[in-house]
């Protein structure tokens, strides 16, 4: 086809569509719709899964935990009571792995800080000021170390206070700004539950999505004083309880993670008495497993989202071919005219299609519009994390140019078999 002539076709395509305004937005409007949730939600869920990434990558790329049970277990098939009869974690099994796995430098073991059952919420107080429930949890002073988050201000309670059942406690950044917004917390006496502490430090923010999730929401305590205050006898968790501990374990400078996963396992399983034909009962977890598992979830949710929009893209599509058949029907004598005139049926089917693309595709732009002001009105509202990368604009058209050639080659096919006799004697 000529250059010229394609130019002329796309013109007078352009001017059946702005002929007829109301009719043409009607039509697509399900493109407008699918197109909207899909950059909308992309948006979205891009923004977050990015942020997310980044809040994991945080925890450090060779740490190694030792958890009673978690979501890549769950997530596997596992049932949650086959997992809860696990063997609890327990501060020997850190001992044995700091004395047992030459590869590992550093091992810290955590109570309450979460798990199923496991975590402990409380509201913390100072004078007549109170938080809202905030997760209380109990560490060694390895914690900052493990978890590579850097103290803010004050110190990090000492290997003597953890012997000793010290009542000292370090705060997330949540309770210091909540009952300190204008003064230092460093030596005052806050209340956790029903026991006196003195803050002696505040921990740096750490990494979030863009919004609130309670990454802050925390304060901690030596592990000793933990179990002290809530009646844990810390060598005695027993299989069946909910008081399952965490382990976070951190190679040695120049070890291959591999290769301290391997020591930590096998110290792990010796110590539950496992057979070789036995699988572990414990997981281990590290930051590519967390990824991995949050990759899953997210695929999943962006499928889902993929079939829900296909639903209204496909309702758009189907209007699209019903309104271009009307019209082929009512310009049926102006088609006539046209082949009588010598235009080819190649041309006649290239006015129609293009018709076709240019409704679909303005309503792929205009979702894309209203898709990225939903996007960034939640972002400015909520402070939601929204990304928007090149791609998610390239879909949305390719997605309703392709709705545009897919349900309008039908009626295009049609206009460009008529007979141009029976065309023009057409009523």
């Amino acid at each position: 086809m000529r250059r010229g002539l394609f130019a002329e076709i796309v013109a007078m395509s352009w001017d059946t569509v702005r002929g007829n305004k109301l009719r043409s937005f009607l039509t697509v409007l399900g493109i407008v719709i699918g197109i909207t949730s899909i950059v909308g939600v992309t948006s979205l869920i891009r923004g977050f899964d990015q942020s997310f990434k980044d809040l994991i990558k945080g925890i450090g790329p060779s740490t190694i935990y030792v958890a009673k049970m978690s979501g890549v277990s769950l997530s596997s098939g596992a049932s949650f009571a086959e997992l809860a009869k696990r063997p609890n974690i327990t501060p020997a099994d850190a001992e044995a792995i700091e004395k047992n796995a030459p590869s590992i430098q550093v091992v810290d073991i955590t109570l309450g800080g979460g798990g199923p059952g496991g975590t402990q919420m409380a509201r913390i107080y100072y004078k007549n000021q109170r938080t809202k429930p905030l997760v209380v949890f109990g560490t060694t002073e390895r914690w900052p170390f493990a978890v590579q988050l850097a103290v803010e201000s004050g110190r990090f309670f000492t290997t003597n206070e953890v012997q000793r059942r010290v009542r000292v406690t370090v705060l997330g950044k949540t309770p210091a700004d909540a009952l300190f917004p204008n003064s230092d917390p460093l030596g005052k006496s806050v209340r956790i539950g029903f026991e006196e502490y003195e803050v002696i430090g505040v921990m740096a923010k750490r990494p979030s999505p863009g919004f609130n999730i309670g990454a802050d929401d925390f304060v901690i305590v030596p592990f000793t004083t933990y179990a002290k205050q809530y009646g844990i006898r810390v060598n005695e968790l027993g299989r069946g309880q909910f008081r399952s501990a965490q382990i976070a374990a951190v190679p040695r400078e120049g070890t291959e993670r591999d290769v301290a996963m391997k020591e930590v396992e096998q110290v792990m399983r010796i110590r539950h008495g496992l057979r070789l034909d036995q699988p572990n009962d414990f997981d281990l977890l590290t930051q590519d497993a967390i990824l991995a598992l949050w990759d899953r979830i997210t695929q999943a949710a962006f499928l889902a989202l993929v079939v829900l929009s296909s639903i209204a893209l496909m309702v758009g599509g189907i209007g699209v071919m019903s309104i271009m058949t009307i019209s082929v029907t009512e310009r049926t004598r102006e088609i006539g005219v046209r082949k009588a005139l010598g235009a080819r049926r190649v041309e006649i089917l290239w006015q129609f299609l293009l018709e076709s693309v240019f409704l679909t595709s303005a309503g792929g732009v205009l979702g894309i519009l209203f898709g990225a002001g939903i996007g960034f009105a939640i972002h400015a509202l909520s402070g939601f994390p929204v990304s928007l990368p090149w791609w998610s604009f390239a879909i949305g058209i390719g997605f309703s140019a392709g709705v545009g050639v897919f349900f309008g080659m039908v009626p295009a096919v049609r206009a460009s078999r008529l007979d141009p006799i029976e065309a023009l004697r057409y009523e």
